[in-house]
């Protein structure tokens, strides 16, 4: 069994593979290389086998989306720890040892972050992960380095290692044991906040999840989906709520839904003041779309634990409200 594998998954990311595998192939010496390919259409897998004969590939059979492409891949891929890499992700030098020495040190941590910076600004976070993430009551998640849409220069203020709710799945490690245990990602989630289910799912069963700041690597972000697209808006409120369904504590559940239903018709309306009808669509969508799901994903719900799962009450009012725009004036 290796020790850590680098598994990255790829769908017609030719471009991509060109700009990001070759720092990864750099400095990742400690593992061995995987790209998990989603039955591309372009030459993925041929430009790889011609550059970077040393990278393994797993061929998907059709493009599953993250969740289950993932979890196909992993099925074929024996190691300890499993290193999830966006193909948009520069790495650094050295940036596995700080995490293999986590591991080999906390055997309770399963699930870790490194630092993600913004590969287009590298003196600023990056939206997906920056140093770390959370969640408030509502399932709003929100992270140290990036509320909403503001991002934070970083200056050293996260320069530290510590617990955290979930981490990026854009630079995601996990032990395989727990993934294995945990039966992967939720592939009915397709793409976002599968991780963030996944690592709820873990503290459910009192895994730690840590962010790891001395690991760094910068991220494109939106390489996918970015945030114009009303596509991407609809996975992400869909997915939020059936994660909450699966995950909140039996006295929280239907109350914590039905305050959700108020905040995301806020939501739909400031998208419509702002210009964005295609978004308010995208939120009525989402809501219709989760209330057929619904009873689905009632059925799996694992005994979701009583312990408090929220950093902060409303994330939007505290934002909004009370001028809550990084993390350290939160509290």
């Amino acid at each position: 069994m290796n020790k850590i594998a680098v598994v990255i998954l790829n769908w017609n990311g030719v471009k991509l593979l060109e700009q990001f595998l070759p720092s990864v192939v750099k400095y990742s010496s400690e593992a061995t290389i995987y790209v998990a390919d989603n039955a591309s259409t372009d030459d993925s897998v041929a430009y790889i086998k011609e550059h970077f004969p040393t990278v393994q590939i797993v061929q998907n059979t059709d493009n599953f989306g993250f969740a289950q492409g993932y979890n196909e891949a992993l099925q074929h891929i024996d190691a300890e720890i499993y290193a999830l890499v966006n193909s948009d992700i520069e790495v650094t030098e050295n940036w596995l040892k700080p995490i293999l020495k986590t591991f080999e040190k906390e055997p309770k941590t399963a699930i870790i972050q490194p630092k993600i910076l913004n590969f287009k600004n590298k003196q600023y976070f990056e939206y997906a992960g920056a140093a770390g993430g959370f969640i408030d009551r509502y399932g709003y998640p929100f992270c140290r380095g990036r509320i909403f849409d503001t991002l934070e220069k970083d200056n050293g203020q996260y320069d530290d290692n510590r617990e955290i709710f979930w981490a990026s799945g854009a630079c995601f490690f996990i032990r395989s044991s727990v993934y294995k245990e945990l039966k992967g990602f939720d592939a009915d989630f397709f793409a976002h906040q599968e991780e963030i289910d996944l690592c709820w799912r873990a503290f459910n069963k009192n895994h730690i999840t840590k962010y790891i700041a001395d690991s760094v690597v910068y991220h494109v972000g939106g390489a996918t989906l970015n945030e114009s697209n009303p596509r991407k808006t609809f996975l992400n409120f869909r997915n939020s709520l059936l994660m909450l369904t699966k995950n909140l504590p039996n006295n929280a559940l239907f109350k914590v839904l039905f305050l959700r239903l108020i905040l995301d018709g806020i939501a739909g309306i400031k998208f419509l003041f702002e210009g964005k009808p295609t978004h308010l669509m995208a939120v009525i969508k989402a809501h219709f779309s989760f209330y057929r799901l619904f009873y689905k994903y009632y059925k799996k719900r694992e005994q979701p634990q009583s312990k408090k799962y929220y950093k902060i009450k409303s994330i939007v009012y505290t934002y909004y409200v009370n001028n809550g725009r990084v993390f350290e004036n939160l509290f």
